[in-house]
């Protein structure tokens, strides 16, 4: 499976902004979508938002118009901008790869970065 690693986040006052990224190995050539999912304690994970490889980009409706997803080929990266941060954003942050274009979290598939925890906090 293609590896992952994620780096970016931290402990902000709610309202200040963090910029996650995760990068590829190099076989990512079997990857058509790259997102991010979440999972705070004892929840369900939730999917934040996704990436095809041909742009196409779906955001959950909590964080539509505060988040924005990127990609950048050459560097086998994608990014989540996160503004307007919220207590209620803070969880687990998990980078996914996978072959597949969800509109929603159904279940472990893919590839999985390690995780960066997200708090927004005052």
């Amino acid at each position: 499976q293609v590896q992952l690693v994620e780096s970016g986040g931290g402990l902000v006052q709610p309202g200040v902004s963090l910029r996650l990224s995760c990068t590829a190995s190099r076989n990512s050539f079997e990857i058509y979508a790259m997102g991010w999912v979440l999972q705070a304690p004892g929840k369900q994970r939730e999917l934040v938002a996704v990436i095809s490889s041909n742009d196409r980009i779906h955001y959950a409706d909590s964080v539509q118009g505060r988040f924005v997803i990127s990609r950048d080929n050459a560097k086998n990266t994608i990014y989540l901008q996160m503004d307007s941060l919220r207590p209620e954003d803070t969880a687990v942050y998990y980078c996914n790869a996978d072959q597949v274009f969800r509109l929603s979290y159904v279940g472990d598939s893919g590839s999985w970065g390690q995780g960066t925890q997200v708090t927004g906090s005052s």
